[in-house]
């Protein structure tokens, strides 16, 4: 396929990203000559490239879709599970290491620090996408923030990250990397943000008689764009129970949750309208992080948002040390789990899935104790609580 056009400037962590999933993925990218930041993305050409139009944005997204030009891809893992494990890596190394303050970022730093003391790499047994991207991040803390005194106390993250950048298709884009010395004067508690970078696939020609585009490149829409089918749970019979109505009363409930917000839930269920699911997380043995496992519950639900619509659930993250249970409660418009959110959420096969039996009283009992996260919970205690709503 055509060459990749990278806008965005090296040295930048964001760049290397996508440069060194190139580098494993056997793709071919072309950075924008004496490309300028605060210059060349203020033009209008730049300022086109949007999330509806043929162009990629977000660093992390760019790495995914570089990785994933490359059929059966090992940067993304071998199985559903390793991909699972892969993007929940991403997820802390983004939103625990790279935006954290210096004592969340000791925090995590402690959390990956123990996970690395018995895994070389942080998914399976060679580099992933998780590793390319954490090592990019953790780049800028070594070189500008984190001193030698500072990472002493996380020895297998040193270990991983300088086995990291010495990888020869990593080593071969790094300039020789230095751990700084000294931390520089901070103008605010966060680390800074780093520019946003676009890619685009380049065109094999200019010439007019060339037809053909790069499979990646999405056809420019010439016809007005076609109405948005329906949700088929929007063809459903309406139902007695609003949900909305539920997660309000849920939201308000402050004192006497069981006798207001238990009580009113099932005054408003309709077995006809909505249906109740258990669900247990069937690696439950590997959550031997508590950061880890609590991440990994947060990126699920974030990646739920396609049901909001259409759902309400609770999970528990259960015990007091590891490994870490996680299980769950939820409420989806149907009689059955909607088709599309097992389509579009790969968290969902990740899972056991059990229709709840309405007509048995013990099972009703265990929804109500996870609606209102009750400690202990069938005996542990809850390390934490979320709610979908």
């Amino acid at each position: 396929m055509a060459a990749l056009i990278l806008y965005g400037a090296v040295p930048n962590k964001n760049v290397f990203k996508a440069l060194i999933a190139a580098e494993y993925s056997g793709v071919e990218i072309e950075l924008v000559k004496d490309f300028e930041w605060g210059v060349m993305n203020k033009t209008p050409e730049f300022l086109k490239m949007n999330p509806i139009g043929k162009h990629v944005f977000e660093s992390n997204a760019i790495a995914r879709y570089v990785a994933r030009l490359k059929e059966g891809n090992p940067l993304l893992g071998s199985s559903l599970i390793e991909y699972g494990r892969i993007e929940q890596w991403i997820d802390f190394s983004s939103l625990e290491v790279e935006e954290a303050a210096i004592a969340g970022l000791k925090r995590a730093l402690t959390a990956l620090n123990s996970y690395l003391a018995s895994n070389t790499y942080l998914v399976g047994h060679c580099v992933t996408l998780a590793d390319v991207i954490m090592t990019c991040n953790l780049s800028m803390g070594f070189s500008r923030l984190l001193t030698k005194s500072f990472t002493q106390e996380f020895p297998h993250v040193e270990r991983y990250f300088w086995t990291m950048v010495n990888q020869p298709k990593v080593s071969k884009l790094f300039d020789e990397v230095k751990q700084t010395e000294s931390v520089p004067p901070i103008q605010s508690a966060s680390l800074p943000a780093q520019p946003k970078e676009a890619v685009k696939p380049k065109e094999k020609s200019e010439s007019k008689n060339e037809t053909s585009k790069p499979k990646a490149e999405v056809p420019e829409q010439d016809e007005a764009p076609k109405p948005k089918a329906k949700n088929p749970l929007d063809l459903l019979p309406p139902s007695t129970m609003v949900l909305d109505e539920w997660k309000r009363l849920y939201s308000n409930t402050k004192t006497n949750f069981r006798e207001v917000a238990i009580k009113g839930f099932w005054e408003m269920y309709d077995p006809e309208g909505y249906s109740l699911w258990f669900c247990d997380y069937k690696y439950n043995d590997e959550n031997t992080v508590s950061f880890v496992t609590l991440n990994k519950v947060g990126g699920f639900l974030q990646r739920m948002d396609v049901a909001r619509k259409y759902a309400f659930g609770k999970m528990l993250i259960i015990g007091s040390e590891a490994p870490f249970k996680v299980k769950g409660s939820w409420l989806f418009r149907g009689p059955e789990i909607p088709q599309f959110i097992m389509d579009e959420c790969y968290d969902m096969e990740l899972y056991e899935w059990t229709k709840v039996d309405i007509a048995d009283e013990n099972q009703k009992e265990r929804v109500n104790q996870m609606i209102e996260d009750q400690e202990p919970f069938e005996g542990e205690a809850l390390l934490d609580a979320k709610c979908f709503k």
